[in-house]
């Protein structure tokens, strides 16, 4: 018998680990779809939103980018496919009003830096990516 096990892994925790029927994700080529017994690869992933089907439903998470490999697991018939992000969160547990509050942050200091008031509020280089940052997590979110 043939099976996936998929690992969404960030540098300060494994987020997930667990038997799975399909993992879905974007990569800068597009859409893809990983499941038992796929061709060993890597790539990488792109903003978003990943998902992981199982035999109990759904779990998906908001990926700030990263990578993905699949390749053979440690018991034969086991495909491992693993998620490598730098950042990343349960969508259950997206802190709401923390993305609101970095999104709002985010578009003041650019609407500043567009109206040429760089001394009231300052656009650091930081503000788009945090903009995107937020509103990802309110997507994954459902807000």
């Amino acid at each position: 018998m043939t099976s996936l096990k998929v690992e969404i892994v960030t540098p300060e925790s494994a987020l997930w680990v667990g038997e799975a029927q399909a993992l879905i994700a974007r990569s800068s080529d597009g859409g893809f779809t990983i499941l038992p017994q796929h061709t060993e690869t890597v790539g990488d992933i792109v903003p978003g939103i990943v998902r992981v089907e199982t035999s109990e439903g759904e779990v998906s998470f908001a990926v700030h980018g990263g990578y993905f490999q699949v390749g053979p697991g440690e018991d034969e018939g086991v495909t491992l496919a693993t998620v490598l992000a730098g950042v990343a969160e349960k969508t259950t547990e997206i802190d709401v009003p923390r993305a609101l509050a970095a999104k709002e942050r985010a578009e003041t200091a650019l609407a500043a830096q567009t109206r040429g008031e760089p001394e009231e509020n300052p656009a650091h280089p930081w503000a788009q990516a945090a903009l995107e940052r937020a509103e990802l997590r309110l997507r994954a979110a459902g807000k």
